[in-house]
């Protein structure tokens, strides 16, 4: 393995790390269950869908910037499929050799039979443990982990998980590269996304010093011929043309005939109209996934009047008005929040809890009166407002006209 090969599977070594690692970190994660969303390690509810929203757009358009600079090195670098797909094709071949060099004596049919099952063993296997992961993305691994130890195939979770590994084995058996031209839509997007300054893997040789060692096409994991063009669209920007070629050229004290270069020219990087576009996109989402979570509130207190009987009259002669209140603790430590009241003379709180102490990640729900005597003559709505910590919330108390006794 030569230069940029080294490079890539080092990456593809990387990525997969990372794969297998966001999900026990919640770095990044759906808890469907429990209606939650993991990013960089905090902790956002379901409702609170501007923060999903950016960090999805900031994502999306990360890969966006980088197809309008670096073409398909998305493809041959980071994508899921081709990494997955590519191990698939390398543990088969180390088993067709390895059963070769141990069985020698064996005829061929009996050995291509011997290292398919140990492929399909080992593929099988691999697609367990990769829907888990998968799965851990939406479901909490150590309740995932306890639904594939008892076999659940009852739940939704159990369900999806025995789907993706099938899906996933039929993926690594039977479709592996062809996924990528025949259902993957990336490919026909880069040509919308690259411009003149895109990079791209080109093939020159203006003094016809090519020897047709077709090494290039030998190697592509795709089984294109670059030469043919740099714009195919099953070219994944790998490079491993670049090190088959280089490595030929080399024996024979030439240049490599094959090269990344910028645009079809090969012209000095630089910035276009599109790159600012979609950079300034970019760091507008960026912008404000910033400020969503900075000035993100861990504990959110709601509050609304209960209507359904518009006041009450106490024995005691006063009036009660009814209120429902959510506090959600969205912070990794407990908290309490008090209610009070605000510019209602006279008015008293009525509730069985006062402050309400609420556990970090749950919600806690209930009712509280309010309840005021009311002089004859007085209006029969009055504006207040109740403090839940720092937090204003403007109210009206309803009140018969007249006096109440």
């Amino acid at each position: 393995m030569t230069t940029w090969h080294k490079l890539r599977k080092r990456i593809h070594l990387l990525c997969v790390l990372i794969f297998i690692a966001l999900p026990f970190f919640n770095f990044m994660r759906f808890d469907i269950p429990r209606e939650r969303f993991y990013f960089f390690g905090k902790e956002l509810w379901i409702n609170e869908f501007a923060i999903i929203f950016f960090a999805l757009m900031f994502l999306m358009f990360v890969i966006v910037l980088s197809s309008v600079f670096y073409g398909r090195i998305y493809c041959g670098y980071l994508c899921p499929q081709m990494i997955f797909s590519e191990a698939s094709d390398a543990i088969d071949a180390w088993f067709r050799k390895r059963i070769t060099k141990r069985f020698p004596t064996l005829k061929p049919p009996a050995r291509a039979r011997i290292a398919r099952v140990l492929w399909l063993a080992v593929v099988g296997a691999g697609s367990v443990f990769l829907a888990f992961i998968f799965i851990s993305y939406f479901v909490e691994p150590r309740d995932l982990l306890r639904r594939l130890a008892s076999l659940d195939l009852h739940t939704a979770g159990g369900i999806s998980g025995a789907a993706v590994t099938l899906v996933t084995f039929l993926d690594f058996t039977l479709v592996k590269q062809k996924f990528c031209t025949t259902v993957c839509p990336y490919g026909y997007l880069q040509g919308l996304l690259g411009d003149d300054r895109t990079l791209l893997v080109h093939y020159r040789d203006p003094g016809e010093e090519c020897i047709d060692c077709k090494k290039c096409v030998r190697v592509c994991p795709m089984g294109i011929d670059i030469r043919t063009s740099p714009f195919q669209i099953e070219c994944i920007h790998c490079a491993d043309c670049i090190d088959a070629c280089g490595d030929i050229m080399a024996r024979l004290k030439k240049p490599n005939l094959i090269r990344y270069g910028w645009g079809v020219k090969g012209e000095p990087w630089r910035w276009t109209g599109r790159r600012v576009v979609v950079a300034a996109i970019l760091l507008a989402y960026a912008g404000g996934l910033t400020f969503a979570l900075t000035t993100r509130r861990p504990v959110l207190v709601r509050i609304s009047p209960v209507r359904e009987t518009l006041y009450r009259k106490g024995d005691d002669g006063r009036i009660y008005n009814r209120f429902r209140y959510q506090v959600a603790n969205r912070g990794a430590q407990p908290d309490t929040v008090a209610f009070s009241i605000r510019n209602l003379p006279g008015a008293q709180l009525v509730s069985s809890a006062n402050p309400v102490r609420v556990e970090a990640g749950k919600q806690v729900t209930g009712e509280f009166e309010i309840a005021r005597p009311v002089s004859p003559g007085e209006a029969l709505v009055t504006h207040f407002e109740i403090a839940a910590g720092s937090d204003r919330f403007p109210m009206t108390f309803l009140a018969p006209s007249g006096d109440p006794k």
